[in-house]
């Protein structure tokens, strides 16, 4: 197995959308602190599973980014595409519901569909 960097403009884009989710996902495995403050959320006095479950998610994060930079399979690129995409639609669903709506969540909404469009993009065959 060879790891190469993709020519093809369509599966760079999904490459660079797979290696952002690698880093997200290694800087809330190794930060989690950060990672939940950066979220707006904080751990309870006297508990440790909010870091459990930050560290957690950005290991399932980085671990299906990091096989879809390995194998470089379209099929791979769509579960982060998909990925992305369900949690996109959950923020939108905070936006209209929760009274979320703020530059930060409207910022992270457009992050999460740019990471959403690159890899399902490419696996659709539109990039």
């Amino acid at each position: 197995m060879e790891f190469y960097i993709p020519t093809e403009t369509g599966e760079l884009l999904a490459f660079c959308a797979a290696i952002a989710t690698v880093l997200f996902g290694l800087f809330a495995l190794f930060a989690p602190g950060t990672a939940l403050k950066l979220a707006g959320l904080q751990v309870r006095d006297g508990t440790r599973e909010g870091y459990a479950f930050a560290r957690s998610a950005g290991g399932f994060y980085a671990g299906i980014a990091i096989v879809a930079l390995l194998m470089a399979q379209s099929w791979i690129y769509m579960a982060i595409g998909g990925g992305f995409a369900l949690a996109a639609f959950g923020r939108i669903l905070s936006l209209m519901s929760d009274g979320s709506f703020t530059l930060k969540n409207l910022a992270v909404l457009g992050a999460q569909a740019v990471l959403a469009a690159l890899p399902l993009g490419y696996a659709f065959g539109f990039l």
